[in-house]
């Protein structure tokens, strides 16, 4: 809890700080990365940096926890997503006093605060990064060398990649977690990026790769069968909790990976629960996992699945022809629903499930998340 000095600070300056904390986090990342350059090379994702999405995601979780320490509770969902990012890129405790320095110092120079505002503020963050790093504790650690053991090409851009660790054994996972994938590139630097399971057997993981940017290009380009990867633990807390209530998957394009791997585990279980399955996609040829995500509703007792496409190729009914519209899709009631896609498509279907009803609602996104920032 805020101290109620610091709880008045924050509260009377909230407003100022949230009109200009996308300033104040651009200072900052271009703060911290001038001092510590090593950082952008081989931790934080080049294009988000250069797209603004990582300052607009620092940004948004800052404002909501400091409202939710105001209202007096935490945004758990939150901090548990966040928690899970950091350990998979290997953030470690001693990096918190470092973004502490720089963040603070933007916000001063930003907004010219007093030291006791400065104070206010800098216990928020303490607050939060306390939290983050409790939830951490707990969480696996550390990076295994796998080998690419098969590759599948799913759709013209869209790459399986099969991999065996080097030495031990598959670490444990749940169907909707990902791995972060090391990745060295021409100029020296070593990128970091995050892909869904889509699979997994017992000596073996599996996950999928869309061609967009410099790290996946390399992937599809300079990974064949043979050659080794640096993975992380599996992490992600957006996974499949057991159950007997219904659950809707919903996803679009290369989202589609985690909604397939929970799927998979439904089907594998035999679960008799019910299940809608909903996909959007550009057409048939670019949706990953077609065939699969047919023949597993077809296993399972109770299921449906509900495909739209923006340009479908060939006859398609017209219900189904545009974006995602869960308006016709019978959603049954108590549904615990699970989104992976685009931000455009988490947060249009996430207004639609709230609309009808549904409030046990779980996403994850590619990337920093600006869904919860918006």
């Amino acid at each position: 809890m805020l101290s109620p000095k610091s709880a008045e600070l924050v509260e009377a300056t909230l407003p100022a700080v949230g009109a200009t904390i996308g300033e104040i986090s651009r200072l900052f990342y271009a703060r911290m990365f001038a001092e510590h350059p090593i950082l952008l090379r081989f931790m934080f994702n080049r294009g988000n940096q250069a797209n603004g999405t990582q300052a607009q995601a620092l940004a948004g979780s800052i404002a909501v926890f400091a409202s939710g320490l105001l209202a007096g509770q935490q945004p758990e969902a939150m901090l548990r997503r966040i928690a899970h990012k950091h350990v998979s890129v290997g953030v470690t405790s001693g990096q918190y006093a470092v973004v502490h320095e720089h963040l603070l110092a933007a916000v001063a120079e930003v907004l010219n605060v007093t030291p006791d505002i400065a104070a206010a503020w800098s216990e928020v963050y303490w607050l939060m990064a306390d939290a983050l790093m409790a939830l951490e504790r707990f969480l696996p650690r550390g990076q295994q060398e796998y080998r690419v053991i098969a590759r599948f090409q799913e759709t013209e851009d869209v790459a399986t990649f099969v991999v065996r660790p080097v030495t031990g054994p598959v670490p444990a996972s749940r169907p909707g977690q990902y791995v972060s994938v090391h990745v060295p590139l021409p100029d020296g630097a070593r990128q970091i990026r995050q892909y869904s399971l889509s699979g997994r057997t017992d000596d073996a993981l599996q996950f999928s790769v869309k061609r967009d940017g410099e790290v996946s290009n390399r992937l599809h380009d300079f990974a064949p069968v043979g050659s080794t990867l640096k993975l992380s633990q599996p992490c992600g807390d957006v996974t499949l909790e057991p159950g007997d209530g219904p659950v809707l998957l919903a996803s679009a394009g290369i989202g589609c990976t985690p909604m397939i791997s929970m799927l998979a585990e439904l089907a594998a279980t035999d679960s008799p629960r019910q299940v809608v399955a909903v996909h959007g996609d550009r057409d048939q040829l670019s949706h990953p996992f077609r065939a699969e995500l047919a023949q597993l509703v077809a296993k399972l007792e109770d299921a449906r699945a509900h495909v739209f496409y923006e340009r479908p190729i060939g006859e398609w009914p017209a219900e189904r022809t545009g974006l995602v519209d869960l308006g016709g899709v019978e959603i049954p009631p108590n549904t615990t629903a699970y989104l992976c896609g685009p931000v455009p498509f988490l947060r249009a279907v996430r207004a639609q499930l709230l609309a009808a009803g549904v409030t046990d609602i779980h996403y994850e996104v590619f990337g920093p998340d600006v869904v919860s920032a918006g």
